[in-house]
């Protein structure tokens, strides 16, 4: 029985449509979720940006974005550190605090700029609680390498052949520590 499990597996190939189905069934269960769902943003059918939600308050904001005047660039997008902090980095703490399980979307490079998210997830990491959420696949750093190393984790790749069936499997891993 693991208490951390996070989903890997190629850009676009449905890590967080897999990890919002779990969390929307856990939910449906009675579990109360907290923590931030990142989400890619298009117009007219090109990617624009990433959005990143508190799950318990609704709040959004600018995770990156191709205009975004200031912050650190990878690829074409600038990384909203403001945003990250007071949306992504505050969710996970708030869910530390009052969540049953903790949902944190996506440890990845452009979340790794930010010390404050890379704090909350590492308070998140050491808590007691349930621990879902995604990794990018190729990032290194010591907080993915704790991730990855640590023997409470369970990292699932997520591929084109598996992730109709995922959901099931993570709900299933959640719910061993959630009744335990």
């Amino acid at each position: 029985m693991k208490r951390l499990i996070f989903l890997t597996g190629r850009p676009g190939v449905g890590k967080t449509t897999v990890l919002i189905r779990a969390v929307e069934k856990l939910k449906e269960g009675g579990y109360i979720p907290g923590g931030m769902i990142s989400r890619e943003l298009r117009d007219k059918g090109s990617r624009i940006g990433f959005e990143i939600i508190n799950l318990k308050t609704q709040a959004k904001g600018w995770l990156a974005h191709i205009n975004q005047p200031s912050g650190p660039k990878i690829g074409k997008y600038r990384v909203n550190l403001k945003g990250l902090e007071q949306i992504g980095a505050k969710s996970i703490i708030e869910a530390i605090e009052t969540a049953d399980f903790i949902v944190i979307d996506e440890i990845g490079p452009m979340e790794l700029y930010s010390r404050a998210f890379v704090n909350a997830v590492f308070q998140a990491l050491h808590s007691n609680k349930l621990v879902v959420g995604t990794i990018h696949w190729r990032a290194r750093g010591k907080l993915i390498e704790t991730v990855r190393k640590s023997v409470e984790s369970e990292i699932i790749e997520v591929n084109p052949q598996n992730r109709e069936h995922l959901c099931a499997v993570v709900v299933e891993k959640c719910l061993n520590f959630l009744k335990a």
